[in-house]
């Protein structure tokens, strides 16, 4: 082929030479060796560019790019030649299409007329193609209706064409018309099923296929087909594709052992992924991103983090679709020092600022709770996108700075960059957290009425639970009932949490039923019911819940907290007597609770349900998670280390308050981050201002 391109430019440019006295000034500037370089590598400019930039050559690779002459002054030389050869014609069809430059190949589609050349099968395949891989199907239909005789190529371009953009019964008509069919046909139509969510009618075409005499499925056709078993998460079908690729030899292309990998762990056999990912010779970053991805997915943090860590040694670049996999791992679970080790990595490699895994760099630090470097990451970034702004927005929302929050929403709008309704879900938690009830609202009308966005039913919830806090019932209630969708589950949590704190029993009731209803397998709306029942000193009631609990078989979440100290996280459980250093946590907590009660320290037992004396409900709370946590946080750190505790369900009214007092007894910066937000306790108050 590079011969073949030689030769043809070679002609190019001798005629384009002859030609120098023409009254093209173009024409007239251009010599024979311009000519023909500028032709020639116009093939071989994108890889030239790439290869220089990875050698790091930016200036030569921009003196290249800048040097080239476009492909459409050569489209343009065209009319200065009486009748260009069929070869002239297929490399610039050929130079149209790698560069997707459609204009372009119009014109040589144009000029094919006006010299009066009729184009071959080969030229009107040529033409095919391009329109087809530039979009413009309609025009590769009329190419393809024009022609005399088509050959199998023909077929399958058309057919591919169509699968591509989506037209799939335009695919499958040309597909049930053509005369005859080979692995390319039936793959055409069976990868275009699979990239357009119709997994089944991919599989269905596939037993067809397997049906027929002539076909045989090749690497590319398993591979679509297990994609398909996959998206529907059928194991068995995956189990028996695996099958054919064993008995027929597909077993050594990496392609297919990268679908088998994947179509077992969508299947949620992740242990056979793992293992069919252990066997491959030549794992590239694709693969292993998604073996990665899978074991978070799958809720194996551990076996996922350490799977990173293989990579990391493996000599393997890590590609942005990794780090930011990774990044969203350690958000979600508060693995803050792992994440300042990708951090570091992606410094010491220099990432793009540019990429998504820049983003969720902020969004991993906003979820830690370390909001000073969120805010640094995002001060690094030329331009921050959408995904960004949010992360950084409700960072600030959750911890405990919502003034800051508002402000950064401000400055995206004034940097022109247009909000989305994850956007506005952060703000409006922002209003909520600092009780902006009234702006609160402002901005859920202003989604609609100023930017043009629908209102998504997590706008909804927010602003419920905006409303549901201040205890603004009636106004929640006009919310709901005015709703163009069905309350979720979500909404009605919202609601429940707003009456837990003004005792509203009526709505909690009817907030409860929804809920028994939508999940009746969650224990925690039963549990907050019965506390609220439990605060009016209603116990009948809170045995009732309690018969329905384990009617249903349902136990209370139990309430875990974990702090790390010198990289080794430490659990809690609430009265947990298990810890190595549990009487040392005990006597601490002892000694702490006489000099918090000479504070002003009263225990809030209202929450605590069972109708006991109130001595045992005071000993009841005193081991909560949270606390013991943060007892062994300060007993294991220098004076005036800051401690940071995580915990799996919401922070109870006692806690919160008891945790005041401590930052202020032993002079420590105490931080929180429950499952709503963070509460950073320092000298006797909580960022949070007791609302929350």
């Amino acid at each position: 082929m590079k011969s073949l391109n030689l030769k043809v430019s070679r002609h190019f440019s001798l005629l384009l030479f002859n030609r120098t006295h023409s009254s093209s000034s173009q024409t007239s500037q251009l010599n024979k060796p311009q000519i023909q370089k500028t032709f020639f590598k116009s093939n071989t400019k994108d890889a030239l560019i790439s290869r220089l930039c990875n050698d790091g050559k930016f200036k030569e690779a921009i003196d290249i790019l800048c040097h080239q002459k476009r492909l459409s002054e050569a489209v343009q030389l065209l009319h200065h030649i009486d009748k260009p050869s069929a070869s002239i014609y297929s490399t610039l069809l050929q130079l149209c299409l790698h560069q997707r430059a459609l204009a372009q190949g119009k014109l040589v589609h144009a000029h094919t007329r006006a010299s009066g050349f009729v184009p071959g099968m080969f030229i009107c395949n040529r033409l095919i193609g391009m329109y087809a891989k530039c979009g413009s199907i309609v025009d590769a239909q009329m190419v393809f209706d024009e022609m005399p005789e088509r050959d199998l190529c023909s077929w399958n371009t058309m057919i591919s064409g169509y699968a591509k953009v989506g037209q799939l019964a335009e695919a499958r008509k040309l597909f049930d018309e053509m005369p005859q069919r080979d692995n390319f046909s039936w793959t055409a139509v069976i990868s275009g099923y699979v990239r357009h969510d119709r997994p089944k009618d991919a599989l269905w075409l596939y037993r067809m296929m397997q049906r027929s005499e002539n076909s045989k499925s090749n690497k590319f056709t398993v591979s679509s087909v297990l994609a398909a078993s996959a998206a529907i998460q059928s194991l068995r079908m995956g189990k028996e594709i695996h099958g054919y690729i064993m008995r027929t030899g597909l077993d050594s292309d990496e392609v297919v052992w990268s679908a088998l990998s994947d179509m077992y762990g969508k299947c949620g056999s992740i242990e056979e992924a793992r293992r069919i990912f252990d066997k491959m010779v030549n794992r590239d970053i694709v693969t292993w991103t998604a073996m990665i991805d899978r074991y978070f997915e799958d809720g194996k943090k551990e076996e996922g983090f350490s799977l990173f860590s293989e990579l990391m040694k493996s000599g393997i670049r890590p590609n942005e679709f990794t780090f930011a996999g990774v990044l969203n791992a350690c958000a979600q679970h508060a693995a803050e020092n792992l994440g300042k080790q990708v951090h570091g990595y992606m410094t010491r490699i220099g990432f793009d600022p540019l990429s998504f895994a820049a983003s969720a760099l902020v969004h991993m630090y906003s979820k830690c709770g370390n909001i000073e470097n969120a805010n640094k990451v995002f001060n690094e970034m030329p331009c921050p996108d959408v995904v960004s702004w949010t992360s950084l927005i409700a960072g600030h929302a959750q911890n405990g700075q919502p003034n800051e929050a508002l402000q950064l929403f401000k400055l995206l709008l004034d940097s022109g960059t247009k909000p989305d309704h994850i956007t506005f879900v952060g703000v409006l938690s922002a209003c909520t957290h600092a009780g902006l009830v009234d702006k609160g609202l402002e901005y859920f009308h202003s989604i609609k009425a100023k930017h043009g966005l629908t209102h998504t039913a997590d706008h909804y919830s927010c602003v419920v639970d905006l409303l549901a806090r201040a205890g603004r019932f009636e106004e929640a209630k006009n919310i709901i009932n005015e709703m163009p969708m069905k309350p979720d589950k979500y909404l009605w949590a919202s609601l429940i949490g707003g009456c837990r704190i003004h005792g509203n029993l009526t709505l909690a009731k009817r907030a409860a039923d929804a809920l028994f209803e939508i999940e009746p397998e969650n224990p925690t709306t039963y549990i907050t019911l019965a506390n609220i029942y439990a605060t009016a000193g209603m116990w009948g009631e809170v045995t009732e819940v309690r018969k329905m609990m384990d009617k249903r078989g349902l136990i209370k979440k139990p309430g875990l907290s974990w702090i790390e100290i010198k990289r080794e996280v430490h659990f809690f459980l609430v009265g947990d007597t298990s810890h190595p250093r549990y009487d040392e946590i005990h006597h601490y907590l002892h000694e702490l609770s006489k000099r918090m009660k000479e504070e002003g320290y009263v225990p809030d037992t209202n929450f605590v349900l069972h109708d006991v004396e109130e001595e045992q409900k005071e000993q009841n709370l005193s081991y909560h998670s949270e606390k013991l946590a943060v007892a062994f946080g300060i007993i294991s750190t220098p004076p005036g280390t800051p401690i940071k505790v995580f915990k799996n369900l919401r922070t109870c009214v006692d806690c919160h308050t008891a945790i005041k007092f401590v930052s202020k007894i032993a002079n420590r910066k105490i931080i929180v981050r429950d499952s709503n937000r963070f509460h950073c306790f320092e000298g006797g108050i909580c960022s949070c201002r007791d609302y929350w």
